[in-house]
């Protein structure tokens, strides 16, 4: 019988070999010591054209820009292991946003990261939350002390974000206690402030900020 894209859906082979933690399954990213602290980073879109190859790849962009490596991550192997190494995808987890959809969305955030990882390249966890209830499994798949990777574009534009954005990295922290937090966009004082003296965090500018500085790729 032929295949159909909905037989594997989840693309099992990517999680080959994990151990399914929590009571969702979310994968479980391996412990190595090959991550280092991004020179820099740099979107996705943009890794095909890119010189300059000392950089982190990452996917804080719309969702549909890097679906495709969700869909068929072996075709995308040879080119990120031309880079430092991987954030994993930050695939979108919004507040009212069906709780089988978000489990779904960190289920395929740590299972692309493990395939990349069983096949050499160096990852970095992405952490999304949405809610409160969210935390019951969007940390999960991820050793504690590790370094880990967060955006804040697009996510703390009113009160109630940058509020319910605080909440969750603090949640964050004590869950993982990371070693080290990448933030990709701004750092408000209001929300970052109190946890300075808790973890290093490392700071790199959204595509807009770099757009609006006139800085390029190459």
């Amino acid at each position: 019988m032929k295949k159909t894209v909905f037989d594997d859906g989840f693309q099992s082979y990517l999680t080959d070999g994990a151990e399914l933690v929590g009571e969702p399954g979310i994968p479980m990213l391996m412990r190595l010591d090959n991550v280092q602290i991004p020179k820099d980073i740099l979107p996705f879109g943009k890794a095909k054209t890119c010189k300059n190859h000392r950089q982190y790849i990452h996917f804080y962009q719309h969702d549909r820009e890097f679906s495709r490596v969700l869909t068929a991550t072996t075709r995308y192997l040879d080119l990120l292991k031309m880079y430092d190494g991987v954030i994993t995808p930050d695939c979108s987890m919004q507040i009212g946003q069906s709780p089988c959809l978000q489990q779904a969305n960190t289920y395929m955030n740590r299972a692309v990261g493990f395939y990349l990882q069983r096949n050499g390249i160096p990852v970095i966890p992405n952490i999304r939350w949405s809610d409160e209830s969210s935390f019951a499994y969007c940390f999960l798949g991820v050793h504690p002390g590790s370094i880990v990777s967060i955006s804040t574009h697009g996510c703390i534009r009113s009160k109630e974000q940058k509020q319910m954005f605080k909440i969750g990295l603090g949640a964050m922290l004590s869950t993982i206690k990371p070693e080290a937090v990448l933030v990709h966009g701004y750092m408000p004082d209001e929300i970052f402030e109190e946890y300075l003296r808790d973890v290093t965090f490392y700071r790199y500018p959204s595509e807009f900020e770099h757009t609006h500085r006139k800085k390029g790729c190459a």
